[in-house]
């Protein structure tokens, strides 16, 4: 009777460390979600009079994967910019993969639509511009040669912009944050309209 109390009490403890050590496996290669940060952001020809009726946003966008043991399979990537409640231009971004701790600038612009130019245009020179982007993509991560799932991502900044047509913040940088729960299903109403 000693002796199968002695197994059980091994099994006990051979299950318990096996346990304990796959926690920590999963602490330490759980993946992070990937940076997204707009560094540079201008909006060409605000302050020429001569300007036509349509406009562009010139923006370059950071992407980083701050995972040392994963890369990242993007799917596309839906930027949407917004003055108020209006849809001012959106982009597209091809899906691509980034390696383990690697960054990625996008340089890019976006066509305006004509009707909102000249109230996005006063409201720049009016040094009371405020565009906010909305980003969406789903994702898998790539470790150890295994693909995950695919997860969702939604991402928010709010871009405030000078009478120069470019940020106006002392960073001049704008982190997008993840979006909350109740703005998720409005921005998926909106996505692929």
């Amino acid at each position: 009777m000693c002796e199968t109390k002695n197994f059980y009490l091994w099994l006990l403890q051979f299950v318990g460390l096996l346990g304990l050590l796959a926690l920590c496996l999963w602490l330490a290669l759980r993946p992070r979600s990937p940076n997204y940060t707009i560094v540079n952001f201008s909006v060409p020809a605000v302050n020429d009079s001569n300007a036509s009726d349509h406009g562009i946003i010139q923006f370059e966008l950071d992407i980083e994967n701050p995972n040392k043991d994963s890369g990242i399979y993007y799917d596309d990537i839906f930027l949407i910019f917004y003055h108020g409640p209006d849809r001012v231009g959106n982009k597209i971004i091809p899906s691509f993969y980034q390696g383990k701790n690697r960054n990625r600038q996008v340089l890019d612009h976006v066509d305006v639509d004509t009707g909102l130019w000249k109230a996005l245009r006063n409201a720049i020179l009016n040094a009371a511009a405020e565009l906010r982007v909305d980003l969406s993509t789903k994702i898998k991560y790539k470790t150890w040669g295994i693909k995950s799932k695919h997860h969702g991502l939604h991402r928010e900044g709010k871009i405030p912009i000078g009478k120069d047509g470019k940020i106006s913040n002392k960073k001049k940088k704008v982190k997008l944050r993840p979006v909350h729960a109740s703005k998720k299903w409005k921005l998926r109403a909106t996505r692929f309209l």
